[in-house]
């Protein structure tokens, strides 16, 4: 044997061990982390301007309240623990400056207007009870206050149309415990089975027939998770007209397809057996078919988008700025997510872009359901904006920040991460051609847009407000509606209404309407609205006249009067229908944003409804109006309690006025009719119900500005396209293949309930 042979097989196993030991140290070595890239740069300027629409803070809040209670020389009650005779602080919000004001100061380098915010007073203890809305300011230390009630509603308020507090329905609650329950209880105990926890209530809305009225039908349900899908067949209607609660009674009781004047009545009945009694199966706490407690174990993750280089916008206070994009952004109590000063390449394409009311109308042969009409802006759009779940309601990395409000207490609450803004790869091309004719290329851009989220859980429902900016200069107003649909007792004629969902559960047939407030200035605030679209002419062929041809040409119309300007809900709308500017584009054309509206609505209420007037915006898919600022909003949240006496007629803004070269407001109304069927159980899926609407840049730019995105890719047959210098999506195993830092899971939602 040669002697040599031992060392080199040691040699040989010392190699192989090292590269080895190389090979599984490379394996388990974690991806560097991601490292982001230097923030987006911003001038001080503009994010101090938009702070003029930040919402109050809650030091602010509070130095209202201290105000108003040390200097209106009344008693305030603390409104989470008032009773309807005592006078109270209901909420506490923003007063939007003047828009004239604002521009000066953002434009025109005026004083900054004063900050100020306006509250919502209730004065139950008075000879006169009424609603009344101060304006108080200056903030942060105020110094006065003014009563505005007359100036923007033309008289006082009355009492009846406040919203109902929380402590009215608590009270309410005590009062159908501590005394309408007990006048039944072998009813109560035998075929409710009831223990004093077990069931839970769904308020119908308005309050009756009539101005004055506030008379309310309490729907009751199991008391499990989901109950809104847990009828027990049992509704009463609740008299609490009265600011005395000790005058309130039951005017009527719905028991299983028959009425009783009231539990007295019905309990008669149950014991002398003249009641068709439909006992329903107990469910269990965590509601059985109603549970989204999910069915299947984990498996592997769902995709997760994360930003290689960091967040490519920035958020500052309340001023957002994403590529050519930047805004101020708020939420109201009343309407939620709300956008100002929306500028694209450093010109204002709009002042303000808002919602305004969401409603609903349904139908059913239960007294409560067919009842019901909501208008959600009286509960509280931004009120109810929930705490977002990172990686479901938003993506795990994206932005999130939190609101605070004043409703209902003495004290601001704070909304942990109630408001989320992320950039989002869509999965698409925004544009793309492949070129295997003449020349052979491909060039593209991938369709990364901007997001602004909130999502209001309003009772049974969850809508998902999003505002999305895209890199061609169109923006997006979106609505997804999700959520438990409501439901009431199957019974008799019940699927004349809706869809058996259970056993006992009739989903009962309704309609959306969302309307948005979108103030247009292009190319500044005076436009003009223009209707473009298309019709058929014949024409004989030049080259050969025998014969005929169909061509389609382009039909032009300037909409002079808010009449012309006015789109009932179902009747055909130009299809190109434009904001036109008194510039024009390099080509010649008038500068122009056009308005396109995605809905799938029901029928509106019919006109001769005794209430149609509160909700009136609903008759229009599109109406544009001139520019008023005492027309600020398309309704009123004092519209639910007494619509038939409306605090604010949105018909009444249409006038026929001229709206040639004037500041035009478009109110936008989209919707979605919803029949529950039985894949709404659990609950409802966003799939296929979003509508909302879309502003496009029509000649606005001399060619699509997204040509200038940074994301544009392009490369040809001669060129190296696996070359980063030519190709940067080539880099993408270099410049992606990093670990994104996501923060730890928290979640604040079940705080201080």
């Amino acid at each position: 044997m040669n002697p040599k042979l031992p060392y080199v097989l040691l040699v040989g196993a010392a190699v192989i061990i090292f590269i080895l030991s190389c090979m599984l140290l490379s394996r388990g070595r974690r991806s560097p982390s991601c490292e982001s890239q230097p923030g987006v740069v911003e001038k001080t300027g503009s994010m101090s301007q938009s702070l003029v629409f930040a919402d109050l803070t809650p030091e602010e809040m509070s130095q209202v309240v201290r105000y108003l209670r040390g200097n209106l020389g009344v008693p305030l009650a603390d409104a989470s623990r008032a009773k309807p005779s005592d006078n109270c602080i209901a909420s506490v919000d923003l007063q939007v400056p003047a828009k004239a004001e604002a521009l000066r100061f953002l434009d025109g380098g005026g004083a900054r207007p004063a900050r100020e915010a306006l509250a919502v007073l209730y004065f139950g203890n008075q000879a006169d009870p009424n609603i009344t809305e101060y304006v108080v300011g200056p903030l942060p230390m105020p110094a006065y206050h003014r009563d505005v009630t007359v100036q923007k509603y033309g008289g006082k308020l009355p009492f009846h149309r406040r919203p109902t507090l929380a402590v009215e329905y608590k009270q309410m609650g005590a009062f159908l415990k501590s005394q309408v329950f007990p006048s039944a209880p072998a009813f109560m105990q035998q075929v409710m089975e009831y223990d004093g926890a077990n069931l839970a209530a769904v308020t119908a809305t308005p309050r009756g027939f009539q101005s004055g009225d506030r008379l309310t039908w309490f729907v009751l349900f199991q008391n499990v998770s989901g109950f809104f899908v847990h009828p027990v067949g049992l509704e009463v209607l609740v008299d609490h007209s009265s600011l005395d609660m000790s005058q309130w009674v039951v005017s009527r009781v719905f028991y299983n397809g028959q009425y009783y004047r009231d539990m007295v009545q019905l309990e008669s009945a149950y014991v002398q057996g003249r009641i068709s009694v439909e006992k329903v199966r107990k469910a269990p706490w965590d509601g059985d078919f109603s549970s989204m407690r999910p069915r299947a174990p984990a498996a592997a993750l769902f995709p997760v988008q994360y930003e290689p280089q960091g967040p490519r916008y920035s958020v500052r206070n309340n001023h957002v700025l994403f590529q050519a994009w930047s805004f101020a952004f708020g939420m109201s109590v009343s309407t939620g997510l709300r956008l100002f000063d929306i500028r694209h390449k450093g010109e204002r394409v709009a002042y303000e872009i808002s919602v305004q009311e969401a409603l609903s109308v349904y139908g059913s042969n239960c007294p409560g359901g067919m009842s019901t009409r909501y208008m959600d802006g009286s509960f509280g759009l931004g009120r109810y904006s929930s705490p977002l779940v990172r990686g479901v309601d938003c993506p795990y990395a994206a932005t999130y920040v939190d609101t605070h409000s004043l409703s209902d207490s003495l004290r601001p609450r704070k909304r942990k991460a109630s408001l989320c803004i992320f950039e989002q790869n869509l999965g698409s091309p925004l544009r793309r051609h492949y070129s295997n004719l003449q020349s052979l290329y491909y060039g593209g851009l991938v369709n990364s847009a901007l997001v602004v989220r909130s999502i209001a859980t309003v009772g049974n429902y969850d809508y998902v407000w999003d505002f999305i900016f895209y890199q061609n200069g169109a923006m997006e107003g979106k609505v997804q509606a999700t959520g438990y649909p409501s439901s009431s007792f199957l019974h008799g004629d019940g699927l004349r209404y809706g869809n058996r969902l259970w056993e006992h559960t009739l989903g009962t047939i309704h309609t959306h309407f969302v309307n948005y407030k979108v103030d247009l200035d292009v190319g500044g605030v005076k436009n003009s609205l223009v209707a473009h679209d298309m019709a058929f002419e014949m024409t004989r062929a030049p080259w050969s006249p025998e014969q005929q041809i169909e061509r389609p040409r382009l039909t032009k119309k300037v909409l002079d009067t808010e009449d012309q300007a006015a789109f009932r809900l179902q009747s055909k709308m130009p299809r190109y229908i434009y904001f036109a500017a008194n510039s024009k584009n390099k080509w010649g054309h008038q500068r122009g944003y056009r308005i396109q509206i995605t809905s799938f609505a029901g029928d509106h209420i019919p006109e001769a409804s005794s209430m149609e007037r509160a909700i009136s915006w609903a008759r229009y898919q599109l109406a544009v109006t001139r520019r008023k600022e005492e027309e600020p909003t398309s309704t009123s949240i004092y519209n639910q309690n007494d619509p038939w006496t409306p605090t604010v007629a949105f018909a009444n803004f249409i006038n026929n006025e001229t709206i040639t070269n004037e500041d035009l407001v478009a109110w936008i109304t989209a919707g979605f009719l919803h029949i529950p069927h039985s894949e709404d159980i659990p609950n409802t899926v966003t799939v296929g119900n979003s509508v909302g609407f879309l502003l496009r840049p029509y000649n606005y730019y001399d060619l699509d500005p997204s040509i200038y995105s940074h994301d544009g890719v392009f490369f040809t047959s001669e060129q190296d396209f696996t070359a980063c210098e030519i190709n940067p999506l080539a880099c993408l195993p270099k410049t992606a293949s990093c670990l994104p830092n996501f923060p730890p899971f928290t979640y604040d939602g079940f705080r201080n309930m």
